[in-house]
Formats: structure tokens, sequence, C-alpha cells
């Protein structure tokens, strides 16, 4: 992964007053589409708890649980991984 990090993408994400959380939330609040917010039941850098707090944040938010998958679930199983993300599009 660390040949694919960006240090000066990284640097300007989080440099001051790129990021306004009060505006960011309103903006997600006023999102009228459906989003679905997938989580790995594994995955300790963004747990299922947490994506939840995420999918709060939109309107039409749908939280989906992938078990058994980490942060990366399109490689731990990428069946059931096409499986929920296609259930949610559609048709």
């Amino acid at each position: 992964m660390e040949a694919q990090r960006n240090p000066d993408a990284a640097a300007a994400f989080v440099a001051e007053g790129a990021f306004d959380p009060p505006a960011t939330r309103a903006a997600l609040a006023a999102l009228d589409a459906p989003v679905l917010v997938l989580a790995g039941g594994w995955d300790v850098g963004n747990p299922p708890r947490v994506m939840a707090q995420v999918a709060e944040l939109f309107p039409r938010a749908q939280l989906v649980v992938q078990p058994e998958a980490g942060h990366f679930p399109w490689v731990d199983h990428a069946a059931r991984f096409r499986q929920l993300i296609t259930s949610f599009l559609p048709e």
C-alpha cells in the first residue's frame, strides 16, 4: 500500500480548512439518493458500529455488513461482495 500512497494528496486532505465537518454533514443530510454503506464484519479500521454512524449521516442510507470480511471485502469474498452490491443496485 505504501507504494500507492500520495503524500501530497494526503497532506492536502488534512490541511487547515480543507474539511468543514458541519458543512459536510449538512450536505450529506441533503443528499436525496440511495446510499449503500458496506462494512466488513471483521474490519477493525472501520467496524460495523462506526459504519452505522456513517450511514446515519445520509437520509436514504442502507447499512450492509458483509460477514467474515475485513477492510477489503471484495478480496475476502468477491462473490458475496458482488451479490451485496448488485442487490442494492436498481434493475
